[in-house]
């Protein structure tokens, strides 16, 4: 089963719970805290495997979710970091957040990898908080929570040349004859259903790899047919093949399948347009396909090549001009580097830091600083309490609060906790 897109939930693990503890020995009647840290959550990876052509393993999954981090312990230990979560994933992978649109990660040759959810870090323990002024602190932290993101993951293959044509033109017998690849070859429309790639060696010695993808009609940009969805695997490519049956065997005009077939690309996506195209003039055996490609040729500016893929004729001349071609192709990122998330950005990514809005009830507080502080403190423990209100109070939530009109005895209210204003 081909599948080349899937979208799904990661949730990177929690670190591990900061301790609070203090040395009891005899004889040591002043021990101090002895607190230790939690450890990281695990990060979720993605990996490319050579070995795997499609994204199935994914595609069941509605969410992968990380492991916590250990909590830490007395006598200063500190948790064990909990270990990454490693996903693998084809060659061509692309990654990309759905809230925000933003490419995380484009995972193109073996041993790629990215981390796609980053674990949270464990919280501290309240010997991390000891101070000449405080040197015994009754705090820890909750483990910052892990990263949680909505993700596509969609596979454009690698091909160095695609096959591009309507139903029925020949692609797959062209790429059973140059390759050792098997794709399904029938007297009907559609009958590939999905990409198939081949590895192509010409007799000089000269490798590349060759896709034939299923055919286009009218509208295939819009997602008419097999449409859109394979489009995108000729993305990566440096050599576009127009295959066209130059016989009219089925009474297309072959010159309005060449503009068919381009105006299909542009749609989908103009660059296409700018990479090198030939043409492969197919079954060249059947009465009327001279004619044909002599007035084809009266009205295109495109190298145009001859073959009787049936009968393997002209195939050679083709690969070989292929090769000599890529030679000269540089290999070209599909994404410029601005589109593509910068990592160390990402993670210390300065955005505005809180909003306050109100509703019948509450002043709501938002903020992802803020709600990452809430989540790691312990309310428990009164130091943790009045730790979080001045954190609160130096963001400048008090000031701005005061400033909206917020009043004595009016509730604040910070996810699912609420407590009372006081100036």
């Amino acid at each position: 089963m081909f599948v080349d897109e899937v979208k799904l939930k990661v949730i990177a693990g929690s670190g591990g719970d900061g301790c609070t503890s203090f040395r009891r020995e005899k004889f040591v009647p002043t021990g101090g805290p002895n607190g230790g840290n939690g450890g990281r959550g695990s990060n979720i990876i993605f990996t490319v495997d050579k070995g795997l052509r499609t994204l199935l393993d994914l595609k069941f999954k509605k969410e992968i979710k990380g492991k916590r981090g250990e909590h830490g312990s007395g006598k200063n230990k500190s948790g064990k970091n909990a270990e990454d979560i490693i996903i693998k994933v084809p060659e061509g992978t692309i990654v990309t957040d759905l809230d925000t649109g933003v490419i995380i990660a484009d995972l193109l040759k073996e041993d790629d990898s990215q981390i796609i959810a980053y674990g949270g870090r464990g919280g501290r323990g309240n010997k991390a908080f000891a101070t000449p002024s405080n040197p015994a602190p009754d705090i820890s932290e909750h483990g910052e929570p892990g990263e949680e993101r909505n993700i596509k993951v969609e596979l454009k293959m690698l091909a160095d040349v695609g096959l591009v044509g309507l139903p029925s033109v020949g692609k797959s017998t062209i790429l059973s004859q140059v390759s050792r690849a098997n794709p399904k070859i029938a007297a009907y429309h559609f009958t590939t259903l999905s990409p198939n790639l081949g590895v192509v060696k010409t007799k000089s010695g000269k490798v590349f790899v060759m896709a034939d993808l299923p055919g286009l009609i009218e509208g295939a940009s819009k997602g008419e047919g097999l449409g859109d969805k394979f489009l995108k695997h000729i993305e990566r490519t440096r050599i576009i093949c127009h295959v066209i049956d130059m016989s009219g065997y089925e009474g297309r005009n072959p010159y309005d399948d060449y503009l068919l077939i381009n105006n299909e690309l542009k749609e989908f996506n103009e660059k296409l347009i700018n990479k090198k195209q030939i043409i492969i003039a197919n079954k060249m055996d059947i009465e009327g396909a001279k004619e044909n490609l002599k007035q084809f040729k009266e009205k295109v500016d495109c190298e145009v090549f001859e073959i009787s893929a049936l009968n393997n004729e002209g195939l050679e001349k083709v690969i070989n001009n292929i090769a000599d071609m890529l030679d000269k192709i540089e290999q070209k990122p599909l994404y410029e580097e601005n589109q593509i998330e910068s990592h160390v950005l990402y993670k210390f990514k300065k955005e505005k830091p809180f909003s306050i809005t109100k509703d019948s009830n509450a002043w709501i507080v938002k903020g992802e600083n803020i709600e990452k502080l809430f989540k790691m403190t312990k309310f428990n423990s009164n130091d943790a309490t009045l730790r979080f209100a001045k954190k609160l109070k130096n963001m400048g939530i008090d000031d701005e609060l005061k400033r909206l009109g917020a009043i004595n005895g009016d509730t604040v209210r910070i996810l699912d906790y609420e407590f009372e204003y006081v100036e």
